[in-house]
């Protein structure tokens, strides 16, 4: 043995597998780094010929020990991978050996194999372990096997006080998928909003009953990126999550109403209609519950009793009418059309009122069924002029593709621009909402320069300072929250104000959107007037 003998070497290994002497064994192999390679893979080669419980602990030491030597003979990891794969019950009695201190092997084995009958005894392992990398790779490979015996013992360490191990768990539990793990993530939730938002993502891969309850249930939260995040994933569910979701539209909480309203017009099932309809005929009192309304019946197909959308036509709010308006041209029809003129013919306060609302909301479908009308150019003509410039552009246009040159030429002739304008950002992820802003803006004088992403805006605020910004709360990827943080390392509160014009009346939200940097807050919807009000609080209007 001193001079390293590879005969010698090769047949004291020999004698040691069929003597069983495991301490001689490794002696032989504490040398195997030194001996050139074809020797190292005859002494591995008859290694791999003895009784697997021989060979087991062995490769186990080489692996733990020598790791460089590990590194550069691959087939000494393979070659013990391959053994447990083949004995799975030496693979328990290595788990379980007090001989074999380092188990990492095993342990990421029984995960790979998905071998639940390794689950009693990483449990037994688990509780003998203090430290922190064998427990969180014990836990990790728990959730791989996906054995439910185990959710009891991953439930505890969902409260540690290891973060890491927290995690772990609820990962592990996320694997495991079943009702009961899943009630004990949602049980977990509350505390803690980054955890929160981890659960989140579980219950929005699983998608059992479960999970998506609790998704549900976060349109509720006091807190806006939760309920991004929510909202985000139960869009992306799509249909799976929409019978949840219509029992929300029997309760009565607002906020709660619109968030859902939201999502059911994201994910565009028609199975939303009925329900939104009989949501619209109790007439919700908030304003915000009825736009939101139409606009999801804006993105749906609603291919009977369509001509109910009229009477969105007479709301008492500009904003419900507007999304009532791209309701019906999303659902035009010859009886909308009829029914339309007869609103509009008497050409009274309210005719008038829905020729402006036709005209602000850009749609196509109504604007060229009644553009042949003489009373309807006679009243679309009172507000066309001043309309902000893209929209006269695009009525032009549109006229003049259908043929209907006189009025198209009657809207072009007029232009009273005047003088240049000032700036105001607005941010919102609705583009009804932000149409409004368009001519509501530019009715009180302004330029608006609109955002539907909030990256867009701040990329575009780097280069220029509007006079002031106006932003929606809850909007997906950057919140306005967020949106006015990053504002305010830009400018702030003295030199740009931020309005954050939102529907969400939660006390939480408007404290954290001050907490941001806001100067003031604007409840939906707006109207010219209010808008005014609100904004000559900062600048001139």
């Amino acid at each position: 043995m001193a001079s390293l003998n590879a005969d010698h070497m090769i047949e004291e290994i020999k004698a040691n597998i069929q003597t069983g002497d495991m301490l001689k064994a490794r002696l032989v192999l504490e040398h195997l780094g030194e001996v050139d390679k074809k020797t190292q893979n005859r002494l591995l080669y008859e290694l791999s010929r003895g009784d697997v419980a021989f060979t087991v602990p062995l490769l186990n030491h080489l692996l733990v020990n020598h790791p460089d030597l590990a590194t550069c003979l691959p087939i000494i990891r393979e070659t013990l991978i391959s053994t447990l794969i083949a004995y799975p019950e030496v693979l328990l009695t290595s788990l379980a050996s007090p001989d074999i201190t380092d188990k990492t092997i095993m342990i990421e084995t029984a995960g790979e194999l998905k071998f639940e009958e390794a689950t009693p005894v990483l449990i037994d392992l688990l509780a003998q372990t203090k430290e922190t990398a064998t427990i969180k790779m014990i836990i990790e490979n728990l959730g791989l096997i996906g054995d439910p015996e185990s959710i009891n013992t991953l439930t505890d360490y969902l409260y540690a006080a290891d973060r890491e191990l927290i995690i772990a768990a609820i990962h592990a539990l996320g694997q495991i998928g079943t009702n009961t793990a899943m009630h004990r993530l949602a049980e977990r939730m509350g505390t803690d909003n980054e955890l929160d938002l981890i659960i989140l993502g579980i219950f929005a891969d699983v998608q059992d009953q479960v999970s998506l309850e609790k998704l549900n249930d976060t349109l509720r939260s006091h807190y806006a990126h939760m309920r991004i995040y929510a909202k985000d994933e139960l869009v992306r569910i799509g249909i799976k999550a929409v019978p949840v979701l219509i029992e929300n539209l029997k309760e009565g909480n607002s906020d709660l109403l619109v968030h859902t309203l939201n999502v059911l017009g994201e994910i565009g099932d028609e199975s939303a209609i009925m329900p939104i309809r009989a949501l619209l005929n109790t007439m919700p009192r908030n304003p915000n519950v009825r736009f939101a309304a139409y606009e999801a019946l804006a993105l749906l197909p609603l291919r009977k009793g369509a001509y109910t959308l009229a009477a969105g036509l007479t709301d008492a709010e500009d904003h419900v009418c507007t999304a009532a308006a791209r309701a019906i041209d999303r659902n035009f029809n010859e009886i909308l059309a009829a029914g339309i003129k007869n609103m509009i013919r008497p050409q009274t306060d309210e005719s008038r009122h829905i020729v402006k609302i036709i005209v602000n909301a850009q749609v196509d479908n109504i604007f060229l069924s009644l553009a042949p009308e003489e009373f309807f150019q006679e009243l679309a003509l009172v507000y066309l002029p001043h309309a902000h410039r893209d929209i006269k552009a695009h009525y032009v246009t549109l006229l003049q593709e259908k043929g209907l040159d006189d009025f198209a030429a009657k809207i072009a002739g007029e232009e009273l621009e005047g003088k240049a304008r000032i700036k105001i950002c607005a941010v919102d992820d609705s583009r009804m909402i932000l149409n409004i802003y368009k001519a509501t803006l530019h009715e009180l004088g302004f330029d608006p320069v609109l955002f539907e992403f909030p990256a867009g805006a701040l990329e575009w605020l780097a280069k220029e300072k509007p006079a002031m910004v106006l932003t929606d709360l809850n909007m997906p990827e950057i919140s306005g929250i967020e949106l006015t943080k990053q504002i305010r390392t830009m400018y702030p509160a003295d030199s740009l104000p931020v309005i954050m014009v939102t529907t969400q009346s939660d006390v939480q939200d408007h404290e954290a959107a001050a907490a941001a940097g806001i100067n003031a807050l604007l409840i939906k919807p707006f109207n010219a007037q209010s808008l005014r009000d609100a904004m000559g609080k900062f600048i001139k209007v």
